[in-house]
């Protein structure tokens, strides 16, 4: 685990820094986000930190402090009202990769689902097409999440935040207020997302604040489930097969870091298999692919399985490395810079993966069930292939007619 106290930046010298404190209570000025052992009912999301007085000098930025009682709180069902039944959730990010096959998964098992989604013009009408329940809410505006939480037993978190959004305003600050919404409104369980070795990695501003958020979430008292993840083979998709089917550039960087990258349906099928097992509450969970890949490996199995060769554009990593401390220089493009900063991971031999025997065994799920990122990828051009031949068969008769 890392040392108690993190001193690294989210981007330059004027961006919030994250100080891990252990005392019951601390208070902080400047631009600082911490987290305290302690929470006070009085006091929850009383305290939320904006980012508009960035860069102004002698501003001091309002507090995240939550104070006094450690005890867990627990969900009080007082007389004449309902009980909350455990087939209640609510999930968080529901439109993203992940979010949605947590829904589709928790309906197909027979939950009540309720989707926080932030209001917008094309709404997201297919979660309420497959039966879930939408309400509006937006993790930037605290006070319109207490309202939504009414009624839910289970908190599914896979939020986070949108590109061009600063990195601390969703990730951060909106999951400090969930966070004290749920406690104080007597959440019986939630479930938090994170990135595998955030610990480790403090000079990445995302995953400074999912370690933060994971220590925020424990000091709470809630009941809970911190689930770290290392890549979605959906993303790969987007990012190799379909440029490659395409023939268009497909891009990629030098560096020797490997994925263990997991279906987002094994791993719905995985969290809601360690929500219904009492063993997990409090545990710390990694799910990972049966393997891990670089970046090359993935790019050369899906040249064969296309059955065509790939036009790739490879980007050295001191190149997004320079492109960083460029972009550090200028307010407007500092949360460019924060992004960038997954390149420090590149340019080291890290593996993210993990070995899930122990993980497994403590769900009771077979190995085997778990898919290979080669079945995956095949089934997907297999489909695609079929697909594209049917297309090429119906035109060439259509010319035949005409």
């Amino acid at each position: 685990m890392a040392s108690t106290t993190l001193h690294s930046r989210l981007s330059h010298t004027q961006s919030p820094a994250i100080t891990r404190s252990t005392s019951p209570l601390r208070q902080i000025t400047g631009n600082s986000l911490t987290w305290s052992r302690a929470f006070a009912p009085d006091r929850l999301l009383s305290a939320v930190s904006h980012s508009s007085l960035r860069g102004v000098k002698g501003s001091v930025k309002p507090l995240i402090t939550c104070a006094a009682g450690t005890e867990p709180v627990a969900a009080a069902n007082l007389a004449p009202g309902t009980p909350v039944r455990p087939t209640s959730i609510m999930v968080i990010g529901a439109t993203g990769t992940l979010g949605r096959q947590v829904v589709r998964r928790a309906l197909d098992e027979g939950y009540d689902v309720r989707c926080l989604v932030r209001p917008r013009p094309a709404p997201a009408d297919f979660l309420r097409d497959w039966g879930a329940t939408v309400v509006n809410g937006d993790l930037s505006k605290p006070e319109t999440i207490p309202a939504t939480l009414v009624g839910v037993h289970t908190i599914i978190d896979c939020a986070t935040g949108r590109p061009e959004e600063p990195i601390k305003t969703v990730d951060w600050e909106g999951k400090v207020a969930l966070i004290q919404c749920a406690k104080a409104m007597g959440i019986q369980k939630y479930v938090f997302f994170s990135i595998h070795n955030c610990d480790k990695h403090p000079e990445v501003p995302l995953m400074e604040i999912k370690y933060c958020t994971e220590k925020f979430l424990q000091d709470s008292g809630i009941n809970h489930v911190v689930i770290r993840l290392c890549g979605f083979m959906q993303g790969l998709i987007g990012q190799y097969a379909v440029p490659i089917l395409e023939e268009k550039s497909v891009w990629g960087t030098d560096a020797p870091t490997r994925i263990a990258y997991m279906d987002t349906q094994d791993i719905a099928r995985l969290t809601f298999i360690a929500i219904r097992s009492e063993k997990v509450n409090g545990k710390l969970l990694t799910f990972a692919g049966p393997r891990a890949w670089t970046t090359q490996e993935v790019i050369t199995l899906c040249e064969r399985l296309a059955g065509q060769d790939a036009n790739v554009t490879t980007v050295p990593v001191s190149v997004l490395k320079f492109t960083r401390q460029l972009t550090r220089c200028f307010e407007w493009t500092n949360d460019v810079a924060d992004r960038l900063a997954f390149s420090e991971i590149l340019t080291s031999d890290t593996v993210f993966s993990v070995p899930m025997n122990e993980t497994y065994q403590l769900l009771g799920v077979d190995q085997k069930d778990i898919i290979t990122l080669e079945k995956y990828l095949q089934d997907y051009f297999t489909n695609i292939l079929k697909k594209l031949k049917d297309l090429k068969a119906q035109s060439k008769q259509s010319d035949f007619y005409i």
